[in-house]
């Protein structure tokens, strides 16, 4: 059983058997993951669980009262889906308490073969309304649906009202403005999707370096970013790049700052929300831990009637900077 709507349930990113480990001793309800392959969203090198790390994950979780999910959230390629289908089999095998899946073929094998099975739809479907979330919950059994980050607090609270389908959102870190699993920015320049190979911006194809006292960050054949030695400089991302049109200069899709939506979290609850999540699969244990730390703290004292703690976490955010993103379409 998931924690119920009266509840705020935090749900927390896990790269590594060890930050596993990190998020469920800083507090957290749920912690979600992925396998060492193409199948999950976070294909980096050195992240991710083998089958017997995550059955290992799966009992420490467990007996400290955590849940598991299981992230199988890309698209299976054409001749190629047996490897979607063994991660579906493993994750019930060692008793994750849902798959998060994305691609329709996926669901109707989980829930053929599993229906026990919870089954979340993954922000990868961009399911970003009442009626498109309907039919997953009618056709797959789809108990959750992550919601995309494009909807306001307003629109979340519509959808809740109009489904019969818990709902999760995003609350903390990486910002994406695209629809997501549907975007080919990260394709084009390195011929990987991040929708079939689990990987956007791979590391592979990434390259710094200096000339004429900047630092060249570059994706592929593209040039994303140039920054003073003594600037940050964001990982070179398409959709994050700086370019140069004519006079002009500046972030074209998305500015280099994370999502932080702790001040809303009164409002996410009274919109219904079932569900936080916090981004950051490959990030360090450290950073796991001060995060999921700070919003544990922010729910139990939205739970308790007391002010939200804000504003803790600018430090660990991408460009020191946060902002509250769709939440607020302050551009209207």
């Amino acid at each position: 059983m998931m924690v119920g709507k009266s509840q705020l349930e935090l749900v927390c990113p896990a790269g590594t058997p060890a930050s596993l480990r990190v998020a469920v001793d800083a507090g957290a309800d749920t912690v979600y993951c992925g396998f060492q392959d193409e199948t999950n969203a976070r294909n980096f090198p050195g992240l991710n669980f083998s089958p017997k790390e995550l059955g290992e994950a799966v009992q420490y979780a467990h007996a400290k009262g955590a849940r598991v999910l299981v992230a199988i959230n890309t698209f299976p390629r054409a001749g190629a889906v047996q490897l979607w289908h063994e991660a579906i089999d493993t994750a019930a095998r060692c008793d994750a308490d849902a798959v998060i899946l994305a691609d329709i073929g996926l669901l109707a094998y989980a829930a053929e073969h599993y229906p026990d099975l919870r089954r979340h739809l993954s922000v990868q479907a961009a399911a970003a309304n009442a009626d498109a979330i309907q039919f997953y919950v009618q056709a797959f059994g789809v108990k959750r649906v992550v919601l995309p980050r494009i909807l306001t607090v307003a629109e979340i609270a519509v959808i809740n009202t109009q489904t019969s389908c818990e709902t999760e959102v995003f609350v903390f870190g990486g910002l994406c403005v695209m629809a997501e699993g549907r975007c080919s920015l990260s394709s084009y320049a390195t011929g990987k999707s991040p929708n079939m190979n689990g990987v956007c911006s791979p590391a592979s194809h990434v390259d710094y370096h200096e000339e004429d006292g900047e630092l060249v960050s570059r994706l592929g054949e593209f040039t994303i970013d140039r920054v003073s030695k003594h600037e940050p400089a964001p990982y070179p991302t398409l959709c994050k790049g700086c370019f140069s049109a004519g006079p002009y200069r500046g972030h074209v899709f998305e500015d280099p700052v994370s999502l932080d939506a702790a001040a809303l979290l009164p409002q996410l609850a009274k919109a219904g929300v079932t569900a936080l999540k916090i981004e950051g699969r490959q990030r360090s244990r450290s950073y796991i831990r001060d995060v999921v730390s700070s919003f544990r703290r922010a729910v139990d004292a939205l739970a308790s009637g007391d002010p939200a703690p804000a504003g803790e976490l600018r430090r660990l955010s991408e460009g020191q900077t946060t902002t509250a993103g769709a939440y607020r379409k302050t551009w209207r």
